[in-house]
C-alpha cells in the first residue's frame, strides 16, 4: 500500500463528476488500498478518488467507531430525508471548516471490493454525512459550494506537533469554483 498525495481545490479534478467503474479487477483493488492508507495517514474519515487524482466514482469511508473502512465503489444516493445543520472540513480544503446543510437519512447503492450490488441506510450520525460529503466529491462538488452562509467557512488551528504547516492554502470560495 501507498499514501498518494492529496489533490487541494481548486484543482480541475475535483470540479469534474467522476467516471463509473465498469469492472473492480486487480488494479481498482490497489487503489482502494491505497485511498484507505491515504485516508488513514491524512486522519480523515472519509476520501474519493478524485481526492488524489484519480477521476473514478470510488470512496472510502471509516469513521472512529467503525472496525474497518466501508467501500463505495460507483455509489449512488437514491434517497435523503430531513435537514440538519453540521460542521464540515475536507482533506482537499486544509485548514477550515463550515456550516452546511446535509440530510439526516441518506440511502445509499453501491458495490463492495467484490463488485457485487449492496445498499446501505444512515441516518442521523456521522456515516450519512460522510456519504453525502463523498458523493459530492465523486459529483465534482466541494461541500464549499454547500454552506450554509458563504461567511460561515473559517480558519482551524491544526495540531503541528507531527505535520509540517501548510500555509499554502487559502479558504475556497463557492464563487471561485
Amino acid at each position: 500500500m501507498a499514501v498518494l498525495p492529496l489533490i487541494y481545490a481548486p484543482h480541475p479534478v475535483l470540479d469534474r463528476p467522476t467516471t463509473r467503474i465498469s469492472k473492480v479487477d486487480s488494479k481498482i483493488h490497489k487503489l482502494i488500498d491505497d485511498m484507505i492508507e491515504t485516508m488513514h495517514a491524512n486522519y480523515g474519515v472519509g476520501l474519493a478518488a478524485n481526492q488524489v487524482g484519480i477521476p473514478l466514482r470510488i470512496a472510502v469511508i471509516q469513521g472512529p467507531d467503525d472496525i474497518r473502512p466501508l467501500i463505495f465503489i460507483n455509489p449512488e444516493i437514491v434517497k435523503r430525508e430531513g435537514r440538519r445543520e453540521l460542521t464540515e472540513g475536507c482533506l482537499s480544503v486544509p485548514g477550515y471548516q463550515g456550516e452546511v446543510g446535509r440530510s439526516v437519512t441518506v440511502k445509499v447503492k453501491a458495490m463492495d471490493i467484490d463488485g457485487r450490488l449492496f445498499r446501505i441506510k444512515a441516518e442521523g450520525n456521522l456515516l450519512a454525512q460522510a456519504l453525502e460529503h463523498e458523493t459530492d466529491h465523486l459529483d465534482g462538488k466541494l461541500y464549499v459550494e454547500r454552506l450554509l452562509n458563504k461567511d460561515s467557512i473559517y480558519k482551524i488551528e491544526r495540531d503541528l506537533t507531527n505535520d509540517e504547516e501548510d500555509s499554502n492554502h487559502t479558504a475556497p470560495s463557492a464563487e471561485s469554483r
